[in-house]
C-alpha cells in the first residue's frame, strides 16, 4: 500500500470533519494512527505499507499554520483553533512521531527514506532553510514480508593512490568475491 494522507494545518478541502484539522497535531497523529490500525486488519500479513507525511511548523498566535490564507475557505460553524504544543515558529516533528506512534501499535518500520524535492515550492519564510524534501516510511506488520529489491545498473571507476584504478559493477555476486 502507498499513501501520502492530508498533511496536519495545511489545506482545508473543504469537508466535514475531514483528516488534516485536528484542533492539535496530537489528535491528528492519533487519528491518523487510527486509520492505520484499519489498514492493519486489511492488508495481507507479509504486505508492505509505504506513507508519504510532511511537516509543519507551529504558527503565531493564531495557531500552527495557520496564515489567515490555508483555512480561509472553512465553510462550517467555525473556523478550527488550531494548537500547537511546541513553540512558534517550531518544526513540528509530525512525520517522526508519526512514525513512532505505529511502532508503538505494532507495525515494524523497516526504513525512513528521504523524498528529495529539486523543484520544492519556494518560501517566502527568511529565517530558515528551504524544507525540500519530505519522508515515506517503509511499515510492514511481520518480519518476513514480500519485497523484492530493486537496483539501477552503473558503473563507477574509482581513481585511487599511486595510479591503481578500479572498475565496479553493481550487479556482482557476493558470494564470488574473494579478499588477498
Amino acid at each position: 500500500m502507498v499513501t501520502s494522507p492530508p498533511y496536519w494545518a495545511l489545506r482545508d478541502y473543504g469537508v466535514l470533519d475531514q483528516l488534516g484539522l485536528e484542533p492539535t497535531f496530537e489528535e491528528y497523529v492519533t487519528k491518523l494512527c487510527d486509520i492505520f490500525d484499519e489498514v492493519s486488519r486489511v492488508l495481507k500479513k507479509r504486505g508492505t505499507c509505504f506513507v508519504n507525511l510532511s511537516d509543519t511548523y507551529a504558527g503565531s498566535n493564531k495557531g500552527a499554520g495557520y496564515d489567515g490564507k490555508n483555512i480561509a475557505s472553512w465553510r462550517f460553524d467555525k473556523k478550527p483553533q488550531l494548537k500547537a504544543s511546541v513553540k512558534a515558529k517550531s518544526l513540528c516533528m509530525i512525520p517522526s512521531r508519526f512514525a513512532i506512534e505505529m511502532c508503538r501499535r505494532g507495525w515494524i518500520l523497516r526504513n525512513e527514506i528521504v523524498w528529495h524535492k529539486p523543484n520544492a515550492m519556494p518560501s517566502s519564510v527568511k529565517d530558515r532553510f528551504t524544507h525540500d524534501f519530505e519522508k515515506v516510511f517503509f511499515f510492514t506488520q511481520l518480519c518476513k514480508y514480500n519485497f523484492q529489491q530493486l537496483k539501477e545498473p552503473y558503473l563507477t571507476v574509482e581513481n585511487r593512490p599511486l595510479g591503481v584504478v578500479r572498475t565496479r559493477h553493481d550487479n556482482y555476486d557476493q558470494n564470488s568475491i574473494t579478499i588477498p
